[in-house]
């Protein structure tokens, strides 16, 4: 696969594992333009990469993502931007937030530093969450007028929804400790090399599974939760269906009475 040239996101690729840097740390690493066309770019041909088992997202200069370049926002406001082109430009970021959110590799966000607005939205569409015990999150938007409007369906699906709606009411600030306590953090580490020790122990659990078993358990569990009862159980089946009769379960099945690890399982 053939992945974009990128400047405000570093790319790098360790075997099957990719972080994704935000490389804007003067900037404390906001989602410009840029940074989200790029982002938005590499997650384009990560959809068709099976080659790329996880996928983690950081910050380069010790913090995460500081969100929305609020440069941006005042420079449109001074040109009096109207409301069709607001409109695309939140339509932008939902395509960005969908994209991170549905890739079917396995996705984690190391967080130092801050996570902010967008920032904690991305947070929220990971299947883990590691952070510094440092670490501050916030969701400011109403602080200074906004909404998390393309944030917001991904908050509810992280904390649930009457904490999600709290938080978002309040411009809620909040600490790694206090994070765990609310569920959108899975583990929070007192020092650097706890924080690395995390993300390689869930390296090793992914490593331990059947990429297409991944991608399809996840697009299946993203689905589910608009879909009325009975048309969940078709969805269901049709997913189990498609898995049992897959080329992955027949090595899985067959390895197991073989007493041998399937191919895709790394030492």
């Amino acid at each position: 696969m053939t992945y974009p040239v990128t400047e405000a996101i570093e790319i790098q690729r360790d075997g099957a594992w990719m972080t994704l840097w935000f490389n804007q740390p003067s900037r404390r690493n906001p989602l410009t333009d840029e940074a989200s066309a790029e982002l938005k770019a590499v997650f384009k041909v990560l959809r068709g990469d099976r080659s790329v088992r996880g996928v983690t997202l950081r910050g380069r200069g010790g913090i995460f993502c500081s969100g929305g370049d609020l440069k941006s926002f005042k420079k449109g406001l001074q040109a009096t931007a109207n409301h069709g082109d607001v409109m695309a430009m939140s339509r932008g970021a939902a395509d960005l937030f969908g994209g991170f959110n549905s890739l079917p590799q396995i996705t984690i966000s190391i967080v130092e530093g801050a996570a902010v607005a967008g920032g904690f939205g991305l947070v929220c569409c990971s299947d883990y969450v590691i952070c510094e015990s440092a670490a501050k999150f916030s969701m400011s938007e109403t602080m200074i007028g906004l909404s998390p409007a393309q944030i917001a369906p991904f908050v509810i699906q992280r904390l649930g929804y009457a904490t999600a709606r709290r938080l978002m009411l309040t411009g809620a600030r909040f600490t790694g400790a206090e994070a765990k306590d609310l569920g959108l953090v899975d583990f929070v580490a007192a020092t650097d090399t706890e924080l690395m020790a995390y993300e390689q122990s869930i390296r090793a659990q992914v490593m331990r599974c059947a990429p297409g078993a991944v991608a399809d358990t996840k697009a299946l569990l993203i689905a589910l939760p608009d879909l009325s009862r009975d048309v969940a159980i078709e969805a269901a089946a049709e997913n189990f269906a498609g898995r049992m009769l897959s080329d992955e379960a027949i090595e899985g099945v067959t390895s197991f009475f073989e007493k041998r690890k399937p191919y895709w399982a790394e030492t």
